[in-house]
This record gives structure tokens, sequence and C-alpha cells, in this order.
């Protein structure tokens, strides 16, 4: 009587745990598709990637992607527009389904999210004006040099340059802004961001030397293996029919690399 008590008293916590454990949930490419609503971030505020036109709506090569993959899934888009330093955590806490954000794959940034192949690429390099002497990371000790937060630029500069002084700025915008008012007259960005400054400035910045060509990916939670699979497909398709690369030279000037998604 006793062992059946215990058999029938174990069953019972079999059926309470089965009940408790959680029940999976549908993946995102699934929800998308049946809600027919994507959220997908772009980090404003970014020369040629993600900007206002003069009509004040957003545009740029990120934002004209994000429209493609939207109209490409069926969905109504929703454009999450956030700052360079939210773009990770917005992904990590579900602000977004995904992110088209001029976001570098770096292994660090794969421990949090997932990532596409290359969907498009930037260099990154340390600007100042013609007569200051920078030609490496050595050469930026005991100067004052401007980066945008939770960026590519801030690590290398961080890692390569102990004996700077690094300024961090929240976005590209306010770097933009900083180096037009002469607050810095060294910065770590990339080449557009650069284009940017210059048109406020009369002592015009130039490359000083290149730090990094960037592959950029487009993030995702992680587990999420079809949504993955059918980006990566996506990107695949595009690039093969050239719309990937019209959308991204109508804002840069030039083409995407040969070899992008075999990167």
């Amino acid at each position: 009587m006793r062992v059946t008590g215990l058999l029938k008293l174990a069953a019972t916590a079999a059926v309470l745990w089965v009940a408790a454990a959680p029940v999976a949930q549908a993946e995102s490419l699934d929800d998308i598709q049946s809600t027919k609503k994507v959220r997908i971030a772009v980090a404003m505020g970014v020369p040629l990637f993600a900007f206002v036109d003069d009509k004040l709506q957003p545009t740029g090569s990120d934002v004209e992607t994000a429209k493609m993959i939207a109209k490409d899934l069926g969905a109504e888009l929703e454009l999450v527009q956030i700052t360079n330093a939210a773009r990770v955590p917005t992904i990590q806490t579900g602000k977004a389904d995904l992110l088209v954000a001029d976001l570098a794959i770096t292994e660090e940034r794969k421990k949090a999210v997932d990532f596409t192949i290359p969907y498009a690429t930037l260099n990154i390099e340390v600007a100042a004006p013609a007569g200051v002497a920078v030609k490496d990371y050595a050469d930026l000790a005991g100067k004052r040099i401007g980066v945008t937060r939770a960026t590519v630029n801030d690590t290398l500069v961080t890692r390569n340059a102990k004996e700077a002084e690094i300024v961090r700025f929240e976005d590209d915008a306010t770097l933009i802004t900083a180096a037009v008012s002469g607050q810095v007259d060294i910065v770590s960005t990339q080449s557009a961001v650069v284009a940017e400054m210059n048109k406020g400035r009369s002592d015009k910045l130039e490359t000083k030397f290149v730090q990094q060509e960037l592959n950029l990916g487009i993030a995702l939670p992680k587990g999420e293996p079809k949504l993955k699979a059918w980006l990566d497909d996506w990107i695949k398709a595009h690039f093969a029919d050239g719309s990937l690369n019209a959308t991204f030279k109508k804002f840069h000037d030039r083409d995407l690399p040969a070899d992008l998604i075999t990167r």
C-alpha cells in the first residue's frame, strides 16, 4: 500500500513537471509570416547607411535593405530606430526581430547574437587634419581621439592605443557634431562619417591609416535556424541578381566585394 502510494505520488509529480515545463515557442520566421509584421532595427544617424532625408524620412542602404527584406517576407515593416550602442541589446531583449545596422561580424558579438553571411562591408580608419602626424596606433599616444561607443572602432583603439585619450560618443551623429565643432580633431570611424564631418570643417580630415575592413551581417536572436537560413538564402539570391549591390551602390557609390557572400 505504501509502495502504491509512493508510485501515485511520483506519477502525480511527473504530470506536474510536464505541465510546468516551458512550451516550445514558434520560431520568429513562423511568427512573422503568420502575423505579417516584422520589426527591423536600424542605427539612425550613420551617414549613407541610415539617416533622415530632406523630407524627414528614414533612408540609406540599411533602411532600404530592411524594406526589401520586409517586402519579400510579405510583412509590414516596423522600423525600430536605435543608436549604435543599442544594436546588440535590442536583439538580445527582443525589441526587434532583426537588426540591419552596419554591425560588424565579430567573435565577441557572436556570443550574444547570431549573424547571417555578410550583406555589406565598410572600412574603418583613423582620420585627422593634414598637419597631424599620425601613421599608426603608436602615434596616438597622448592625443585625444573620438570614437562611437560600442563599435569595432572603440574596441580597436582601446586595445591598440592605450596611451591615447579616448573620447566616446553615443552615436555617429554626436561624433560628427563633436568633430565639426572642434571638440575632437582625430577620429576613428568609417569613411562615410569622415565625409560628413568634412562638410562642416575648414581643415578637412584625411585618412591616416585604415584600421580594418569589416564584414557586416544581419543580426538575429540565437536559436532561430529557420530565420537565419531564410536570411542567408535571401542575401545570396539578391546578391546574385544584383539588387543588393544596386541598393548599396546607390548610397555608397561603390560596389560590394565580388567574394562577399563567401567570406
